[in-house]
């Protein structure tokens, strides 16, 4: 089964509306929750009244709760400055959305009226939401904690060596980057029930990293035994990072569980989210890219100031710092890299990790740079990048990462080929009156995320074989793929396999899906675990057959005599076993697993109306690797849907802040773009893999690939399609208003595009 195009068995239920999200769940006699937020970004509490008809609970109230912790571990120039995160604001208020006070009521409804009742007395503080602006001297001071609102330092790379690099090139190329800030925007909002019963909490909510927000709220917040809080999921509607982390809302709502004894009920609107949910990356980078004469590369130097938002949130420091470390430079050999990134506080939501996180930002930069090199030096972008690529392996990249493996010149190669016609393609854009580009952009994706997982395989009474592992699927297709890889390896028929997930009380441990492991670490832990199982039964079939061990050998679900050819079905071993004292059940963990290397080259084509800076994406092309494929089909689909979002970035999507105010200006959908059918091609995946030996199955991340390798694709298009006009530079998202303006400002002034 492994390899073939298996249909998601999970959409049946999803396309038929038998599919359980969380509010699918009914709770009797449930509460249900309605937030009070802050309509200011900066301001002091004042006060907080409410009529005597409604009970409003504040910070007070949570007193004895510790705060939601930062549980990215990196290495910084000096300690890390977390200021404490409660659930319920203390005393100040810091973003539009910050959560102040709660209330419950018999109905959703009831919850949304008590809440209008409330009225909180601020007064408003200054705000900032820029990040560079926040640094600057002057600035609104956000947190006493951290002066001047810098909460990190980090550095890494050899910074004499660089310099040293930089001192004897020829070329240097320069850019100042904006990688937007996103809303994420999963199609099933957050949200969560709350129990308390037998003096232990269950938490049921749409979510991921099921075993870690366990963890989090036990030993930081509630400070009581793991053993004592129970999470689960039931269908989550999509995740993309922003569901991997706990939230001031799952704490009011154990808290009130436990308080009232009752269930408590909270989903979020979708305007809830646009301003409590974790925002994606937003960072303003200065790269320099030293090449010698002959445009060899020499050096890469990155400063980046990232915005954080208002609090150090979950994995928010990783996404640009540790997270784009382990891919900066991409596919290129470039003996010197040094990066160094100041982490900023703003009156803005907080950021947290987002497709990728921190690998789109380094494989954006860097392809910008190289598009730029080659328009410094004169030269052909196909052959600067086949020029300067890795080719030999295993590689250890300056800042530490070790490449094993990688067609990174095949790839480009692949993309070249496939703009066979182009210039006819354009020269008939011009005779419409339009401008046709072209983009090229390799990627190189680091895959693995947290380095240990287990995954484990029992036979049930029932018949039924159940696939237990924590790597938690939100839409992805785990129920298949993971059936498929068992089905594969023991020659089991899917419709026995029984998938188990999204459950800390069933599954022992879990380190969920974030940085495009489930695969690689979960997948590959089943495999091992299903190697387990063939060793333990060719114990019970010898003893069956009355062979020795080594003259049995396991094939397509059999354990086969080598003298005669009688055979014992894997499943009649099992359940035999117990007459030995023996067990088929088995358990395997990967510890400190190496990372993958997800990797390709994607071309774009787009059209720019110079008259309106509309710009259309015509076509779009993916050469991928992703190792061994378990299931063309879903991976297909998890590289579209990456490509989406990619695309998104590119030409639609801009979280905007009022600098003054810090309202959030893009709050809704009406002000806020994603991706529609029509705004997207047919998306061209051709899938060329090289296996790795990083696991068993030789698979390599896929989930983030898309998100990684788009944005950059289709902003080097744009820039090809303007580069007649003078256009040089221009920043996400490339809306026709900011397009327009780029060809209005070469216009005036060239010395300035």
């Amino acid at each position: 089964m492994i390899g073939k195009p298996v249909r998601r068995e999970e959409d049946h239920r999803f396309l038929t509306g038998s599919a359980r999200y969380l509010d699918d769940i009914a709770a009797p006699d449930a509460l249900h929750m309605a937030v009070i937020r802050s309509p200011h970004a900066h301001a002091a509490i004042e006060a907080i009244e409410a009529p005597s008809w409604v009970r409003v609970f504040t910070a007070a109230d949570l007193a004895g709760l510790g705060p939601l912790p930062c549980t990215a571990a990196v290495v910084t120039v000096a300690p890390m400055i977390v200021p404490p995160r409660f659930a319920l604001a203390r005393n100040r208020v810091r973003h539009v959305g910050d959560p102040v006070a709660f209330v419950l009521g018999a109905t959703a409804a009831e919850a949304r009226d008590k809440a209008e009742a409330v009225a909180v007395r601020y007064a408003p503080l200054p705000a900032v939401c820029d990040a560079e602006a926040a640094l600057a001297e002057g600035a609104p001071q956000i947190w006493d904690e951290a002066p001047g609102n810098l909460t990190y330092r980090f550095r890494k790379g050899d910074a004499e060596a660089v310099q040293a690099a930089f001192a004897r090139a020829a070329h240097v190329v320069a850019l100042e980057l904006v990688n937007n800030r996103l809303v994420i925007a999963p199609l099933e909002t957050r949200a969560a029930l709350a129990t308390y019963e037998d003096g232990g909490f269950h938490l049921v909510l749409s979510g991921a990293s099921l075993h870690s927000i366990r963890d989090v709220l036990a030993d930081h917040i509630f400070r009581i035994p793991r053993a004592k809080v129970r999470v689960s999921a039931p269908d989550v509607g999509g995740g993309f990072g922003i569901k991997n982390a706990v939230y001031p809302e799952h704490v009011m709502l154990l808290w009130a569980a436990r308080a009232f004894g009752k269930p408590v009920k909270w989903v979020a609107e979708r305007s809830e989210d646009f301003v409590s949910a974790a925002q994606g990356r937003d960072n303003r980078t200065r790269a320099r890219l030293a090449t010698d004469a002959d445009g060899r590369f020499l050096a890469l130097h990155v400063e980046t100031v990232a915005n954080l938002g208002a609090y150090v949130a979950g994995f928010g420091p990783g996404c640009s710092t540790s997270a784009p470390a382990t891919a900066m430079g991409g596919v290129y050999d470039i003996p010197a890299i040094f990066m160094d990134v100041r982490g900023a506080l703003t009156n803005t939501v907080p950021i947290d990790a987002y497709r990728g996180a921190g690998k789109p930002e380094a494989n954006y930069l860097m392809e910008r740079l190289v598009d730029a090199a080659a328009r410094r030096l004169g030269a052909d972008p196909f052959a600067l990048r086949r020029q300067n690529m890795i080719s030999g392996y295993p590689y250890t990249k300056p800042l530490g990462t070790v490449v094993d493996g990688g067609e990174f010149a095949a790839h480009l190669d692949r993309a070249q080929a496939s703009l066979a016609g182009f210039a006819a393609r354009r020269a008939g854009s011009e005779g419409a009156g339009k401008l046709r580009g072209r983009g090229i952009a390799c990627y190189l994706e680091t895959a693995r995320g947290a380095p240990d997982e287990a995954a484990e395989i029992r036979f049930e009474p029932d018949g039924k074989v159940a696939l237990l592992v924590g790597t938690q699927s939100n839409g992805m297709g785990h129920e298949t793929s993971y059936k498929q890889i068992v089905s594969g390896l023991l020659g089991l028929p899917m419709e026995c396999l029984r998938y188990v997930q999204g459950d800390t009380a069933l599954v022992a441990t879990g380190n969920g899906h974030g940085g495009a492991r489930s695969m690689h670490m979960g997948g590959g832990a089943m495999a091992l675990a299903a190697e387990q199982v063939i060793e333990k039964g060719r114990q019970v079939a010898a003893r069956l057959l009355q062979r020795r061990p080594n003259q049995v050998r396991f094939e397509a679900g059999r354990f086969i005599a080598d003298d005669d050819g009688s055979a014992v079905a894997l499943r009649d071993a099992a359940r035999d076993a117990g007459d030995f004292g023996l067990s088929l059940d088995s358990r395997a963990e990967r510890r400190d697993a190496p990372i993958t290397f997800p990797n390709g080259c994607h071309v774009a084509e787009v059209e720019v109306d110079p008259a309106t800076g509309r710009v259309t994406l015509e076509r779009y092309a993916a050469t991928d690797d992703f190792g061994r494929i378990i299931n063309p089909l879903l991976l297909s689909g998890q590289v579209q849907g990456g490509l989406a979002q990619g695309i998104g970035q590119a030409l639609l999507e801009h979280t905007v802040y009022d600098e003054e105010s810090g309202q959030l200006l893009s709050g809704s959908f009406m002000d806020y773009a994603i991706p529609r059918a029509d705004d997207l091609p047919a998306l061209e995946i051709a899938l060329n893999g090289t296996p790795t030996e990083a696991n068993p199955l030789g698979v390599k991340g896929a989930g983030q690939a898309g998100a990684i390798a788009a944005p950059q694709t289709v902003m080097l298009a744009i820039l090809d399609a303007l580069a007649p006009l003078g256009v040089t530079h221009i920043n996400m998202p490339a809306t026709p208003e900011r397009v327009w303006r780029a060809i209005q400002a070469a216009s005036a002034d060239p010395q300035q595009a």
